[in-house]
């Protein structure tokens, strides 16, 4: 079992670092790459695994510290797992209402049973740079993709995205809410297992 009492995550997003320091609770001091770096590694990997790792390599050998990366996403079956890693830059990078528009355009015909889709979170935690043994924790949140988009909560697909035992969109749940039932929930629920934290 890895012990940590410090770590760094490999995302400038302040809401995230807040989000993953709760999870993990006052043991593990969680700190940003950006205290070390602005540069973002390029993620060439095809996968949410592969670039989860290239993200924490990176901030590992920037920071000298044990280093935590998530790589996220939509993953719609009807598309072939699309969006998936390129879901934050569906709509060529014009942000979250572009994405959303831009599914439901190309999801326009398709009927409420082929709009299954799933949230994908991927950790990735490297001890250093050169860790030849990845802590991999994956978290899916199961759901359909709605018609029109629903809820003021959260960001990104939320909106779009039904959450049947739930009875409403994600957008549609309370924060703390969706903190207990996503794919980021599930994920780290996993990771804190393995570190000995659950």
């Amino acid at each position: 079992m890895i012990q940590l009492s410090e770590l760094v995550l490999a995302s400038h997003n302040a809401g995230k670092l807040k989000e993953l320091q709760a999870m993990l609770g006052a043991a593990v001091k969680v700190r940003s790459i950006g205290e070390f770096s602005a540069v973002e590694p390029e993620e060439t990997g095809l996968s949410f695994i592969e670039n989860a790792i290239l993200k924490a390599r990176h901030a590992a050998r920037v920071s000298g510290l044990p280093a935590l990366a998530d790589d996220s996403g939509l993953a719609v079956d009807f598309l072939g797992g699309a969006p998936g890693i390129y879901s934050a830059r569906y709509a060529d990078g014009r942000g979250d209402a572009a994405n959303n528009a831009k599914l439901l355009e190309v999801l326009n015909d398709v009927p409420d049973a082929q709009r299954g889709a799933q949230f994908v979170c991927c950790l990735a935690l490297v001890r250093h740079a050169e860790d030849p043994l990845p802590i991999i924790c994956e978290g899916l949140w199961y759901g359909h993709i709605l018609h029109a988009a629903r809820g003021e909560h959260g960001f990104g697909y939320d909106p779009l995205f039904w959450v049947a035992e739930r009875d409403c969109s994600s957008a549609e749940l309370a924060p703390t809410e969706k903190n207990q039932l996503s794919h980021r929930a599930r994920a780290m629920a996993l990771l804190k297992q393995r570190l000995g934290l659950a």
